[in-house]
């Protein structure tokens, strides 16, 4: 079968999975889509007027949904550091 074909059969598949889905499953599963994800992101844990925001350069943001929080690396003030955070609490954007 043509590559074409078959990725738009996976595309159709998944959008009927989604559909299905309650919204916080859909949440999960969004969760699950930036496990091991190369790139660049802002990582932002607020709670009321608490807000701590960490950038990821060319690194991955983990979440670990069974125990609730994401991880991951990143450097601050020049020393590789280990992050992590709360699931229901932090944000995370992709930047450039």
């Amino acid at each position: 079968m043509n590559t074409h074909i078959l990725r738009l059969l996976l595309l159709i598949l998944t959008l009927l999975f989604m559909a299905g889905c309650s919204e916080e499953q859909q949440n999960k599963l969004s969760r699950l889509g930036v496990t091991w994800l190369e790139g660049n992101y802002r990582v932002t844990y607020a709670v009321g007027d608490h807000v701590k925001s960490w950038e990821v350069i060319d690194g991955k943001v983990t979440s670990e949904p069974a125990k609730g929080y994401y991880y991951f690396w990143t450097r601050v003030d020049g020393k590789k550091r280990y992050i992590q955070t709360p699931i229901e609490r932090t944000y995370i954007e992709e930047i450039n």
